[in-house]
Parts: C-alpha cells; sequence; structure tokens
C-alpha cells in the first residue's frame, strides 16, 4: 500500500506538469528580453540595421522554444502511459502474490493437520478414537442410540475428511467433539462390514494360544479391504498394555445382567495396531479376571459367560449395529443363543452370528440350570436339537450352543477336509455338524504376515526368502551355535516344538532314534500354551546324546530361530493351529520343499508329510 501511495501521488504531480510549465516559461522569456533591452540601451552607436537581425533572433528562439515544448510534451504524455500500465501489471503481480501465500497458509495448515494425525498413529487410529468416543457418548447420555446411529455413519463412510476436521480429537470434551459431530457432513454412504470380535485373546494384549494372532491378522487383513473391525476383551489383570494407544476410562458404568441382577462394569477404549479395542473390568465379580492365567480355572463357564453377556450389553446399550458379531471357541460360543433369544431384538435384526473354531476338542459341559446365570431358559435349551450334549444327555454343551445359534461356521485347519474334520475330528459333535454341515468353512489360520515371515522376523539374524536363501544357513548355523551344537551345514537339524501334553508312545521315539544317523541333531521345546514340562524332562532322561537339547521354558525368539533353521519339523498334529502358521510361513519363503514328521497321539504310528508348493 505505500509503495501504491508512493506511485498515485508521483503520477498526480507529473498529471499536473503541463498546466504550471508555460507560466514558469513566460517569466524566463520576460527576463530574457529585459536583458536585452539593457544592453541595447547602453549601446548608443547602434543602427536599425542590427535592430531587425535581433527581431529575427528572437522569432528563431521562440520556434524553437515552442518546438522543445512539443516534444517535452510528448516524452510526459508517453512516460505517463508507461507509468499506468506498469501500474496496471504491479497490481496483477500483488495479487498473484496474495493467491500464492494464501495457498501457500491453506497448505501449511494441511501439513499440520496431517501430522497431528500422525502422532496419533494412523488416520484409522483416529477414526477409529471417533467411533469408541461416540459409544462414550451415548453411554454417559449425551445423544441416544439413533443419534450415534447416524453419526458413525458418517464417520465410517468420510474416513479421510475426518482425518483432516477431528485431527485435536484428544484436546477436546466429549461435549466439544459432539459440537463439532453435529455439523459434519454425513457424506457417503457407509462402505464394507461392521465387525465386532467378542474374544479372549488379542495379540499382543494377551497370547496363549493360536487365537490371538488369528484375531489381530484377521483384524488387520479386513480393516485393509475397507471393513470397520472392533474387538472386545475381558481386561485381565495380565495384559500387555504398553502397544495400546490412547487407552481411556469411560466415566459411566456399564451394567450388565448375571445371576439374577445388574451388575457394574468399567469400560476401557483404546486403539491396538489401528483396531479398535473395548475392555469390560466387572466390578462386583472383580476376581473373575484379577488373576495370573486366562484359562483353568473351575469357574471358566462363569467367567466367560459373564464376560459374554456384559459384551452384549454393551453392544446395544452404545447403540452400535454391527453386521456380524463374531465369536471364538466355546469360551464366546453362549453369545449366540444368547443373541437370537434376547439381543436380536434390541435394534439388531440386521446382525449376523459367525463362529470360529480352532479344534473341537474343547467344548464345555455344564449342568443346564446354569444357562439362567445369564439369563437364558434352560429348559428350552436342553434340548437334543439345540444345547443337549450327544453322549451326556444329561448335561448342557456350550460349543454345540454356538454351532447351532451362528449362522456361519468357520474350522481354522489348514490340511483336512470338511468332511475329515466331521468324521475324524468332532470329539462328539458329528452329528450336530452333519446336520449344520452347509454352513461349516474350513479356512487356513489368519495371521499378521510380519509375525513369522523369514523376510521381515525381527527375531532371526539375517532375514531370507524363496528368492534369496543365504539367510536360511545363517539361521541354522546361529541356531546350532546358541544351543552349544556342532556347527555343520551337512549335519540335519530336526526341530521339535510341544504344544499340548507328550503323549505319544516313547517307544515310537526311541526306534526313530536309534535308527537316525549320528549326523542328526534333535531341539525339543515346549510353547507358552504347554503343558508338557514334566514330559520333556523324561525325554530328556532317556535320550542322553550330545547331539539332543531340551528348552524347558519358553523362548519366543529361540522358537522363531528353531523354525528358521530346521531342515525338518518334529509335531505331534498335522491340525494344530500354532504349527500352521509358522509352517505355512516356511512353505512360501523356500523353494525347497518342507517336510513335517507326525507322531500320532496314542496310536504306535509315525505319518510323514512333505509340504510342496
Amino acid at each position: 500500500m505505500k509503495m501504491e501511495s508512493i506511485i498515485n501521488s508521483t503520477i498526480l504531480s507529473l498529471a499536473c506538469f503541463p498546466k504550471s510549465n508555460p507560466s514558469i516559461h513566460h517569466q524566463k522569456t520576460v527576463k530574457a528580453r529585459r536583458t536585452v533591452c539593457c544592453s541595447l540601451s547602453s549601446s548608443s552607436s547602434s543602427s536599425s540595421k542590427n535592430s531587425n537581425s535581433e527581431g529575427d533572433a528572437n522569432g528563431l528562439l521562440k520556434e524553437e522554444e515552442e518546438e522543445k515544448y512539443n516534444d517535452i510534451w510528448l516524452l510526459f504524455k508517453e512516460a505517463q502511459q508507461n507509468i499506468l500500465y506498469l501500474n496496471k501489471l504491479r497490481l496483477v503481480a500483488v495479487e498473484e502474490l496474495n493467491k500464492a501465500n494464501r495457498e501457500k497458509q491453506l497448505l501449511l495448515d494441511k501439513i499440520q493437520q496431517l501430522e497431528a494425525v500422525n502422532k496419533l498413529g494412523n488416520e484409522q487410529s483416529l477414526w477409529r478414537e471417533l467411533l469408541l468416543r461416540i459409544d462414550s457418548m451415548v453411554l454417559t447420555g449425551l445423544i441416544d442410540s439413533a443419534e450415534a446411529s447416524g453419526m458413525r455413519k458418517a464417520v465410517m463412510g468420510n474416513k479421510f475428511s475426518v482425518a483432516l476436521v477431528f485431527f485435536d480429537i484428544r484436546q477436546k470434551t466429549d461435549a466439544e467433539l459432539l459440537a463439532q459431530l453435529r455439523h459434519f457432513s454425513v457424506g457417503s454412504r457407509k462402505n464394507g462390514f461392521h465387525i465386532i470380535q467378542i474374544c479372549t485373546e488379542m495379540e499382543p494384549l494377551v497370547s496363549v494360544g493360536s487365537l490371538s494372532s488369528y484375531v489381530t491378522g484377521l483384524s488387520k487383513a479386513l480393516q485393509k479391504k475397507g471393513h470397520i473391525v472392533e474387538v472386545i476383551l475381558p481386561k485381565y489383570a495380565c495384559l500387555d498394555l504398553t502397544e495400546m494407544q490412547g487407552l481411556r476410562e469411560i466415566e459411566a458404568e456399564l451394567y450388565s445382567y448375571f445371576n439374577g441382577q445388574l451388575h457394574g462394569n468399567r469400560i476401557w477404549t483404546g486403539i491396538v495396531h489401528g483396531i479398535g479395542v473395548t475392555l469390560i473390568q466387572p466390578l462386583y465379580y472383580s476376581s473373575f479376571f484379577d488373576r495370573e492365567r486366562v484359562y483353568g480355572y473351575s469357574d471358566d463357564f462363569e467367567r466367560f459367560t459373564y464376560f459374554s453377556r456384559a459384551s452384549l450389553d454393551y453392544i446395544a446399550k452404545s447403540g452400535k449395529q454391527p453386521d456380524v458379531l463374531h465369536i471364538h471357541n466355546w469360551e464366546t460360543a453362549i453369545v449366540g443363543p444368547l443373541f437370537w433369544d434376547i439381543f436380536v431384538k434390541q435394534g439388531l435384526g440386521g446382525t449376523r452370528v459367525l463362529l470360529t473354531c480352532h479344534g473341537f476338542d474343547s467344548q464345555c459341559l455344564e449342568q443346564p440350570d446354569k444357562l439362567a446365570l445369564c439369563g437364558l431358559d434352560p429348559a428350552r435349551l436342553h434340548r437334543p436339537d439345540r444345547l443337549q450334549d450327544h453322549t451326556m444327555t444329561h448335561l448342557v454343551n456350550i460349543l454345540k450352543g454356538g454351532l447351532v445359534y451362528s449362522n456361519k461356521v468357520v474350522m481354522v485347519q489348514s490340511i483336512y477336509s470338511k468332511e475329515r474334520i466331521i468324521n475324524s475330528f468332532s470329539h462328539g459333535l458329528e452329528p450336530t455338524l452333519a446336520i449344520h454341515k452347509d454352513k461349516l468353512l474350513v479356512s487356513p489360520c489368519g495371521f499378521d504376515n510380519s509375525t513369522w515371515d523369514p523376510s521381515k522376523d525381527k527375531f532371526l539374524p539375517k532375514n531370507y526368502s524363496a528368492d534369496d536363501l543365504k539367510g536360511k544357513s545363517i539361521c541354522k548355523v546361529a541356531l546350532q551355535q546358541q544351543l552349544g551344537l556342532s556347527k555343520n551345514s551337512s549335519t540335519v537339524l530336526v526341530g521339535c516344538i510341544s504344544t499340548e501334553s507328550l503323549d505319544f508312545d516313547l517307544n515310537n521315539q526311541k526306534a526313530v532314534w536309534n535308527a537316525t544317523p549320528k549326523s542328526v541333531q534333535f531341539i525339543f521345546m515346549g510353547s507358552k500354551a504347554t503343558s508338557a514340562d514334566g514330559a520333556l524332562e523324561y525325554l530328556k532322561k532317556e535320550l542322553k546324546d550330545e547331539t539332543v537339547r531340551f528348552i524347558n521354558k519358553y523362548d519366543e525368539a529361540l522358537l522363531h530361530l528353531i523354525f528358521a533353521g530346521s531342515d525338518i519339523i518334529l509335531c505331534q498334529s498335522f491340525h494344530d493351529p500354532l504349527l500352521q502358521v509358522p509352517v505355512s510361513r516356511e512353505l512360501f519363503s523356500s523353494k525347497q520343499n518342507l517336510q513335517c514328521i507326525c507322531f500320532l497321539s496314542g496310536r504306535s504310528e509315525i505319518q510323514v508329510i512333505t509340504y510342496t508348493k
């Protein structure tokens, strides 16, 4: 503006110049004439001829001055036009500069917003946390379930906009966030499915068996496909919360039904690997999950039935309307009967139930009267076509109830067909599985690729893949060195991972041992879910040799190294889900075949399977 005022004043002064210039010129002419007159009067001897010459000179001088005046005036007009043109260009340049500055500021603002999003983890974490805050608003009475449903659709239909609008979510109170949500455009409709997993394990929060990696890996894979996934867990005392982001307690208590009364629960929410996680903590029955172990107690039925009922109460009271309830094993199988007998009429008519079984060997048989603890009718369910056990007919079978009341059932199995599972691995559930055969699906283990992928495995001294196997030899040598075995690449290294009690015939083991050349090395190790420490000690006494090593305690880093460095995997069951994941990774990360030897439990039989691509 200062530059503009200076230029304008200059233009105005120049525009006034022609009007004042003639008077100045006239004054100079008069002065010149006076001077000439004085000189003439001082010369008394001048002639008339000189007077005429002087008049002619004055006329010529006047013409020259007029020509100069006209030339100057033309130059001035041209300069004035140039200045006006330059001023016009200046105004255009100033406008373009202002526009560029505005665009620059917008970019800087977006960068700051995106940086704030990155601090929360990623965009998924942000909208996931926003959904959990909406749940909190319902439970605290700020909004009703109908308004919450509309807000969830807005969030799930505009995920990218959420990252820009709600980047400062953690600095806002529920009331401030609610005002912002109400002004947020609904945008496009929801894409994908809304899935809630009700389960008892999730990696890395709590891990006992294969279920934990299955839940986490499957949730991450589904979210990459565009689905919304939530996980509900008990708040165990043994939870590892180091990798949970944004852990917060919802201020309102959730009441759930159990044993004829309503009982309060604390609700905690947070984000794990971009997945929204809800933790339920009983108040009156606080001892249910305030224990050292996850499983193996006499009141496990009561513990997990309480959790299952509380999970459904939470879903209904927070106004959630998921497309799928995903339940796992017998521990949450009671959700099936509870859902269809009690909760389907509580705004969940569009929800379907999916049950995943990691094996049918654990089913949970209980007295029918115990079903009343969670509000079910024992007389209605203790029937052959519902929960009544096929063998022990005076008891109810909880896993069977999940099979009957689920819309689909997934059996986690990488080897056997549906028919083989029903006929050979149903553990007394064959009649029920045969009736519901059409809804039974067989699926391999779901897991996070990076956990067991040798090309990414953080526990290996050298990563490798099918295109570069140098790292596998390095892993083998590192394993031999760590366990004090002779380092020889030509030596066959056999790894044995026990995931259950070592109940195979010891004579089989000795027979193989006696027929094995001394150039073969053996490593025995139990998993974190094993109860085979005593059996390993016994086997250690029977097989004393410098080429054998026993590891009695679980070591995750060493377990990864055993799978990577072994030439042969010795196992007890080919359908053990704990072994299917690392075996699959080894197979698809190697150009060579992978051989597994199986000692069938309880039978004097050895089976060898060579995995090929």
